[in-house]
């Protein structure tokens, strides 16, 4: 569930610190609290940024704006009650889950500048079947990831067309202080400038 693309960007960003801001996604029935951080974090150590480097130069900022759900297939669930659950018994599907994620990354250097803001969309539909799909439970969550999953892959395309530009410019801003909460430093530099 948590797994990120499998490409990565050509030219790497330097280490960045990851803050996920979960907005409307806390309100679905499906996603948990960090479910979008532990996504997010994967795929910026994995794919966007240098994973070894334990020197922070900036911020990955990922704010999910707009989430809808949807479960589509009531006419065929009451046609399934009807009947005993004969067709799910069959292979036929009991329901679909539909989830649309708009997200939005910002990448911020070490002084609290941002240097590039990518929003894209992301879409999925998980089937709820007794053989070949998920469970009632476990679909929502999944719908929410996968979604959320397509919208990050839409961004970091963008991302690779800046991401020359972007790492000399964290790299010229310094990395971020040491001594200071990430955060409470960028916010510092920011009412400075």
């Amino acid at each position: 569930m948590f797994q990120p693309s499998s490409v990565a960007l050509s030219s790497r960003l330097p280490s960045l610190e990851v803050s996920v801001d979960n907005g409307p996604l806390n309100n679905s029935d499906g996603a948990w609290p960090d479910d979008a951080q532990t996504l997010f974090e994967r795929e910026v150590r994995m794919n966007l940024a240098e994973p070894e480097d334990t020197i922070r130069f900036g911020y990955a900022r990922l704010q999910i704006t707009e989430v809808a759900n949807n479960r589509a297939g009531k006419a065929l669930q009451a046609f399934q009650l009807m009947t005993l659950m004969t067709p799910a018994l069959l292979g036929v599907p009991l329901e679909w889950y539909r989830t649309a994620v708009k997200a939005e990354v910002q990448i911020v250097n070490s002084r609290g500048k941002v240097l590039g803001t990518y929003a894209e969309t992301g879409e999925s539909s998980i089937r709820v079947a007794m053989y070949h799909g998920y469970s009632q439970t476990q679909a929502p969550r999944l719908a929410d990831m996968e979604a959320l999953r397509q919208a990050i892959a839409k961004i970091k395309l963008k991302v690779e067309v800046d991401a020359v530009r972007l790492g000399s410019e964290l790299l010229t801003a310094g990395p971020l202080e040491a001594g200071k909460p990430d955060v409470e430093a960028a916010a510092e530099a920011s009412l400075e400038e």
